[in-house]
């Protein structure tokens, strides 16, 4: 059984003062997440990301369509108390602490001391606020209010995460605390469905993700299936050794650059690779590293999301020139 189903979903807002207009915010959408997966879902600001979540939290309302979450409806009480949910902008009464937020959190879970205490304590360890717990919220920073949203949708182990966004605000250390956590639900089995812009976040943790543009599901499924993974060449490291001669490199790859005490050459064959290696260990040189080149998600989330505003702006012109010869 899937952990999330999402099924023809739609949601039309009206929005306007005196002329009401509707607006798509999700145009017919069908989504699977299975058991145990990270899975990231993708898109510009307005893409529907955050309406979706809200959906899926039973925030709002959908125009059509369902959502099932473990097998229940995105309603149903008895499944509340098995997922976790992190909003993208949180906002907790300023004049708890740290401490005393998700004693509250767990309280509401019907948790009791001496075992409230130990899932704290590990939980602020975990999102590196183990010495501010007892700091009231109103002197958090927007990072620190991101982890301590981080530590209360977890307080539960529940059994599906949902983040909004889980990385705005934090630093790159915070970050990659934060990518650490969501590695570590995986091995305990949860599945964590987040949105983010952070691309490289997304491409460092996800099994599967989803690309959404003004509504609509543009691509899904595994990364190496939505990046059509294709070696574009591959990047030489070497060592910079005495008698290396780098004049006698550089014809051999398409691009060198001297790095401090290295070289690196970028070849677009494997024969281009052989024969760098050869020429460069006949002299001397130390290997560093071979990478292979292939595009990252971010080179595909900006390709997918211009190719699509050109198809936009095609049709726009193309029911302008309709209307004028009417």
């Amino acid at each position: 059984m899937a952990a999330i189903n999402i099924e023809n979903l739609v949601k039309i807002f009206h929005v306007g003062f005196w002329k009401k207009r509707s607006v798509r915010a999700l145009d017919d959408l069908t989504l699977q997440v299975e058991t145990g997966e990270i899975f990231g879902f993708l898109g510009p600001n307005g893409a529907g990301k955050t309406t979706t979540l809200k959906i899926l939290m039973d925030l709002l309302r959908p125009t059509s369509g369902s959502t099932r979450i473990l097998g229940e409806p995105s309603g149903s009480p008895a499944m509340r108390r098995r997922i976790g949910y992190l909003p993208e902008n949180p906002y907790f009464y300023d004049y708890l602490t740290a401490e005393e937020l998700l004693t509250y959190v767990g309280r509401l879970f019907g948790m009791a001391q001496p075992e409230l205490g130990r899932k704290i304590e590990s939980l602020l360890e975990s999102v590196g606020l183990a010495n501010s717990r007892k700091l009231q919220l109103r002197k958090f920073s927007k990072g620190m209010i991101q982890r301590i949203g981080i530590a209360q949708a977890l307080l539960n182990d529940p059994e599906v995460v949902f983040f909004d966004e889980p990385m705005s605000g934090l630093d790159p250390l915070g970050r990659r605390e934060v990518r650490e956590v969501i590695r570590s639900l995986k091995c305990r089995g949860v599945t964590v469905f987040f949105s983010s812009h952070i691309l490289p976040d997304v491409e460092a943790v996800c099994d599967r993700v989803a690309i959404m543009n003004r509504g609509k599901l543009m691509a899904a499924g595994a990364l190496e299936d939505i990046l059509k993974v294709r070696i574009q060449g591959h990047e030489v490291i070497l060592s910079r050794k005495d008698g290396l001669a780098e004049a006698a490199l550089k014809p051999l790859g398409d691009e060198m650059t001297c790095l401090g005490d290295r070289v690196r050459l970028r070849a677009a064959t494997g024969k281009q690779v052989q024969s760098i290696l050869s020429a460069a260990l006949a002299h001397g040189a130390e290997l560093i590293s071979v990478t292979p080149i292939r595009p990252s998600l971010e080179d595909y989330f900006f390709k997918e999301m211009t190719a699509n505003e050109r198809q936009g702006s095609g049709a726009a012109i193309k029911k302008q020139a309709v209307d004028a010869r009417r």
